[in-house]
């Protein structure tokens, strides 16, 4: 069995042809397969869209959040909800092209675990500018993580159950569905692809880039040591400047007795001592921030109502890990 898990969020133009090119593609490959479609509490029609293809198609699981939980907790979401011995999971504005997943079965049933796609060109509206962006963060992320997580791969991927099964146990709230999921290790490749532009509402964005620089930090933070490492450092250097600055002005005050004192130097000496610390101290926060919200132990979102619940019905279901 096959389980295709999207997420909608403002994709109300997108859903009903995504509904229609994943049927297809799975059509052809197996007629025992499910779609877990999973809405993060769009503010659109995309509940009442979801509702209507339910009633129609019993193979169309759709979850209701009670909020918008983000991405990433909705995709965790729907991999409990899914009891196939491969998932899928995309994006909903048919920007991962449903089409691959033939390809990603197929790959699969070669003997790999998971199947990523990979963006080598995204959408012309993106620009270049953003695709380099986009590209560096990989790098960055790479040189600073204790994990490697290929570049320019998406969430869009097809994972087998032992992975799926794996990624569900893991009880932290923080997710960065990727990283996760190169974390875990198994037989992993990658299929390259282009990546469309949306289907319908391509001048709507729900990133921004300030927002894509929360999601980097959040990615890094969750996967790499380095900046505490940099702490340390920060603290090395400081201490060397400093002690440096103490030699020179002792030195200067036996050869030059008469020199004018520098209140510019002290001036700059303070400041840069001060921005050391802050960095260090928002360095700190952010790992403390995780920890609090790893502590609290809240569940990663809460589901308001399932449609065609096929947990329900089938002989012997998935056990969903505590906590989830």
């Amino acid at each position: 069995m096959i389980s295709v898990v999207p997420v909608a969020y403002r994709d109300e133009g997108n859903i009903e042809e995504l509904y229609k090119r994943v049927t297809r593609e799975l059509k052809k490959i197996t007629l025992n397969y499910e779609i877990v479609y999973v809405n993060d509490r769009s503010p659109d029609k995309s509940q009442s869209i979801l509702e209507k293809l339910a009633k129609k198609d019993k193979k169309l699981t759709v979850i209701l959040h009670s909020r918008n939980f983000g991405a990433q907790n909705a995709f965790t979401t729907g991999m409990k909800q899914a009891i196939g011995e491969a998932v899928v999971i995309m994006d909903g504005d048919l920007q991962d092209p449903p089409e691959l997943i033939k390809v990603f079965v197929e790959k699969w049933l070669k003997g790999n675990d998971v199947v990523y796609g990979v963006r080598r060109k995204r959408e012309k509206s993106m620009g270049f500018l953003m695709e380099q962006i986009y590209h560096l963060f990989y790098v960055i992320f790479n040189k600073l993580s204790y994990i490697k997580v290929p570049q320019d791969a998406g969430e869009f991927s097809l994972m087998d159950r032992k992975v799926v099964d794996h990624i569900n146990s893991l009880p932290e709230k923080d997710r960065f569905m990727r990283g996760l999921r190169a974390w875990v290790g198994f037989k992993q490749i990658g299929v390259s692809y282009k990546r469309p532009e949306r289907f319908s509402g391509a001048s709507v964005s729900t990133t921004s880039m300030f927002k894509g620089l929360w999601w980097a930090r959040r990615a890094i933070f969750s996967f790499s040591y380095a900046p505490l490492e940099w702490v340390f450092y920060a603290a090395i250097l400081s201490v060397f400047v400093t002690l440096l600055a103490a030699v020179v002005y002792l030195l200067a005050y036996f050869i030059y007795p008469g020199a004018p004192r520098g209140f510019m130097t002290l001036l700059i000496t303070v400041l840069f001592i001060g921005s050391v610390q802050l960095v260090v101290l928002s360095f700190i926060s952010e790992y403390l921030r995780r920890i609090f919200e790893e502590v609290k132990s809240r569940p990663i979102s809460i589901t308001e109502k399932i449609i065609n619940d096929h947990r329900k019905s089938a002989r012997n279901p998935r056990r969903v890990p505590e906590g989830s």
